[in-house]
């Protein structure tokens, strides 16, 4: 026999039971209408499929009763007094009492081996649905608490808040939240009566994730009860002394705000001011919070008692500040206009204290009906503000879209809790669009929560414990179960990965038909991996090279890091990294490395070295200077028609650049003297000119590119001088870069070869460098 799978606090199985009962030991027993039924025989179920309304009520209390008499809770209820107390908190909350019914039935579960079977034949299909569900939402519920024991301070807010979604998004009926809050109530109202310490745990449990969940679903008098309860177990010296400084029961304080409320009323009728006036007396829970929360003692909590008046528009919130304020007293400095300065997060409303006929302070609020609306169930929200702890009465940041969820699930449950009669298994989702479909929760086998997004798979959760996790993760166990990593999961499963010693992700993992990552952060993580590595790859090129130039000149000896200071880099690797893309000219390091030439004289010219007459090989003439010897600059490799210019250097004639070449910028700003005026001239007579181009092509690496590109070039009557190819790996896969050096008679050339080179298969770039 199984007993404890479902507790009325979490943690309460039922003990004593006889360990030989059966199904058939436990027949559903008939309500007194249907006595005269055969023993043994199960009560049939309507042809609605399910029972509903007092019919169902008084016949689950019949079937609970007799299995649950004599069975005591390990909290030490008793076990039918306990499904009882369930049943009048829920018909307290206005719950119908089919509703009231399920909390017998839920209680009498624990003595079936069957429970779902046996209830499903009774009393229908969403009564068993509801048993199952309820017995499944405990388990989670208990693993949660196990992992909240364990958890930091600095992570245990986030682990409860994770906690209190997953309640509501694990159990898409919340009708199962509605009976764990009603029960967890039940077991406080219990220790309370018997005047015996509640263990911390539940009452922990109570205060930071049923309260908190009271509150979101609008269930306000079991909020504050769970609260007020909790402050009572939790810190019993601080209740008492709160209790005893009021100086007042709570009903007596309930009376007197009712006579003020009832006074405002007649006020504002009289004004000619149509509005709903609601009196809402502080709790001992509230008062303390608040204390803690603003620095306060008790002298300082002005609104202990608290009035809201909702009124049509914006002009009535005035009119009946003004009927207040003639009325009673304010206190100086207690007024706050929220209307016209509203708060950070959108919230609206008058605030006021005053001081009414008794002499005691009573806070009044004084809003629209849009604006309650906003306040209690839009960015604004009254849980978002009191949930906030004590660092948020500086200011909570507006909630999101689930929390709009949220608010939206409040008003489905109230509606649920109003006509469930008509349909008792449908999922909240389909009673008001409420749902939770976009988040899942699941455990780690330490029981910490992890919230991932709908469709998550195994590899998403690695990635949200840790970056290093999700890389090295190699596979997976859901609830004991090897599970492919592309395996989707669902909430309430404990998820354990195994990872390797070291090792990096797959580009397969980004693939769209993979289904092995659903959530984007999880994607980005992988694609920064692999960006990280392209990164490497590049600052390792862009090395090599370096240190192949210093090699060359004689300069091994050169600290790399100050060469990378002197050329305006702040570290090496940024240096390697733009000279690694072909993206800096190591002539830039070269100027650097080669020391100055001392400055001719003043008077003296600069030399130059005559040369034949068209001796130049693309034809270019110093305009104003006839055949002065010139040379073609490699760093930009001009042809006809470029623009150009020249650039004088020691010895070696005029070397010509692309008039847009950044080295020719940079030396052109050094030394505008040198800078002379060149222009193309023609070719000497029975000789075509040919002229060196650097091309640029990326492409997506394949066995063949190298023979397709060389043959775009042949088809174009370009000889190929100089080929260097490189390759790394990205998002997108496997890239070929390569550099190709071509003889043409000019530029212009080169263009049908560009555009040829592009519809190469697998081509993404080709440009002139």
């Amino acid at each position: 026999m199984r007993t404890g799978a479902v507790a009325p606090d979490a943690a309460a199985p039922i003990v004593g039971l006889a360990a030989a009962e059966t199904i058939a030991d436990v027949e559903p027993v008939a309500a007194p209408a249907a006595a005269a039924r055969p023993p043994g025989a199960t009560a049939p179920v309507p042809a609605g499929g399910d029972l509903a309304g007092a019919d169902a009520l008084a016949r689950a209390r019949a079937f609970a009763e007799p299995l649950l008499a004599g069975q005591v809770l390990d909290t030490g209820e008793d076990a039918f007094a306990h499904a009882e107390g369930v049943a009048q908190v829920l018909a307290d909350i206005g719950a119908a009492p089919a509703v009231q019914a399920a909390a017998y039935l839920v209680y009498a579960g624990e003595v079936l081996t069957r429970p779902e079977e046996v209830v499903g034949k009774a009393f229908g299909a969403s009564y068993a649905s509801l048993v199952a569900g309820t017995r499944r939402l405990v388990q989670v519920q208990r693993a949660a608490r196990e992992g909240l024991a364990g958890t930091e301070q600095a992570e245990r807010a986030a682990q409860l808040e994770r906690a209190r979604k997953m309640l509501l998004a694990f159990s898409r009926d919340l009708r199962v939240v509605l009976l764990r809050l009603a029960s967890r109530l039940r077991t406080l109202r219990w220790f309370a009566a018997a005047h015996r310490p509640c263990p911390a745990p539940l009452a922990h449990e109570a205060l930071q994730v049923f309260a908190p969940l009271a509150n979101r679903l609008g269930i306000w008098q079991v909020k504050w009860e769970l609260e007020d309860l909790s402050l009572r177990f939790l810190q019993p010296e601080t209740y008492h002394r709160i209790a005893r400084q009021l100086d007042e029961k709570r009903t007596e304080r309930e009376a007197r705000v009712a006579a003020v409320r009832a006074q405002l009323a007649a006020l504002l009728a009289d004004a000619g001011i149509r509005a709903e006036v609601q009196g809402r007396p502080k709790h001992l829970y509230s008062i303390w919070k608040k204390m803690q929360g603003k620095g306060l003692d008790f002298a300082q909590v002005l609104d202990v008692r608290a009035l809201r008046v909702i009124v049509d528009d914006v002009d009535d919130c005035y009119a009946a500040l003004a009927r207040v304020h003639a009325r009673w007293a304010p206190l100086p400095g207690e007024f706050d206009d929220y209307i016209a300065r509203p708060k950070a997060n959108g919230y609206r409303s008058l605030h006021t204290v005053v001081l009414v006929d008794d002499g005691r302070p009573v806070e009044v609020q004084i809003r629209t009906r849009r604006m309650h609306e906003d306040a209690e169930v839009g960015v604004a929200a009254h849980w978002a503000y009191k949930e906030a702890g004590t660092r948020g009465y500086a200011g909570v940041s507006a909630a999101g879209a689930f929390e709009e969820r949220i608010a939206a699930a409040r008003k489905a449950v109230l509606r649920q809790l109003l006509a469930w009669e008509r349909d008792l298994a449908a999922p909240l989702a389909r009673d008001g669009g409420a749902g939770f479909d976009d988040r899942l929760y699941v455990f780690t086998p330490q029981a910490t929560i992890v919230e991932l997004p709908a469709g998550a798979t195994p590899l998403d959760f690695a990635y949200a414990l840790h970056t290093e996790l999700g890389h090295r993760c190699r596979g997976a166990r859901v609830d004991g179960a090897m599970v492919p990593l592309n395996t989707p999961l669902a909430s309430g499963q404990t998820v354990e990965i195994t990872a390797a010693k070291e090792g990096g992700p797959s580009l397969d993992w980004l693939k769209a038909d993979s289904g092995m990552l659903a959530s984007p952060r999880a994607r980005a993580k992988v694609r920064a991996w692999f960006n990280a590595q392209q990164q490497r790859a590049t600052i390792a090129r862009g090395r090599e090279l370096v240190e192949k130039l210093l090699q060359r000149e004689g300069r091994t000896a050169v600290k790399l890091e100050r060469l990378a200071e002197q050329l305006g880099f702040t570290r090496a690797d940024k240096l390697f990294e733009v000279v690694g893309k072909d993206e800096y000219s190591l002539r830039h390091v070269e100027q650097l490395l080669r020391p100055a030439q001392p400055a001719p004289p003043a008077d003296d010219a600069v030399a130059l070295q005559r040369a034949r007459s068209g001796s130049a090989r693309g034809g270019v003439l110093v305009v104003g200077i006839d055949s002065l010897l010139t040379s073609l600059a490699r760093c930009c490799r001009p042809a006809p028609p470029d623009a150009i210019g020249g650039f004088v250097t020691r010895g070696k004639g005029v070397a010509v650049h692309r008039a847009d070449c950044s080295n020719f910028a940079h030396m052109a700003a050094r030394h505008p003297e040198r800078v002379v005026e060149v222009d193309w001239g023609t070719p000497a007579q029975g000789r075509e000119a040919a002229y060196a181009l650097d091309v640029q092509v990326e492409a997506t690496d394949r066995p063949g590119l190298l023979r397709d590109l060389s043959e775009v070039f042949a088809k174009e009557r370009m000889h190929v001088t100089a080929v260097n190819s490189h390759a790394t790996v990205d998002s997108r896969g496997r890239i070929a870069r390569m550099n190709f050096t071509v003889e043409a008679p000019d530029a212009a050339r080169l263009q049908g070869a560009l555009a040829a080179l592009r519809g190469v298969a697998g081509v993404r770039m080709a440009r002139r460098r």
